[in-house]
């Protein structure tokens, strides 16, 4: 288990991970998450310039198990959203780490980052769940 979860990746407790890119952070969903919800078939994805809160629901991934909300690791605005999950949110079980990101915020406050748990931290979070 712990082999797929990316070093250099945050992640939070109800399995988002945040990635930092200069002074913007990429969020997705883990492998783990995409295990759980089996086939990914829809994604809502918030708009560009929407404020979202750390910890809060900024959009919804739909499976064929299951209706899951997804919440924001880091409070900001979205600057830029994956487009192509709207035509294939398959991408998010085949790459959850790359093609399958979901989108990209302005933090408010990087320090936020800091508060999330790295990649030994999210394998033991999977170990004792």
């Amino acid at each position: 288990m712990a082999g797929n979860i990316p070093q250099n990746l945050k992640y939070t407790k109800e399995h988002e991970w945040a990635r930092s890119e200069g002074n913007r952070v990429v969020v997705g969903v883990t492998q783990h998450a995409v295990e759980a919800l089996g086939d990914v078939v829809f994604v809502e994805l918030p708009k560009v310039g929407a404020t979202v809160t750390s910890g809060k629901q900024f959009g919804v991934i739909e499976s064929t198990k299951a209706v899951s909300e997804l919440y924001s690791p880091l409070s900001g605005k979205v600057v830029k959203v994956n487009d192509a999950l709207s035509n294939d949110p398959q991408t998010i079980n085949s790459d959850p780490y790359g093609a399958g990101w979901i989108i990209e915020l302005e933090p408010s406050d990087t320090k936020e980052l800091a508060s999330l748990m790295d990649a030994s931290a999210y394998g033991d979070l999977l170990k004792n769940s």
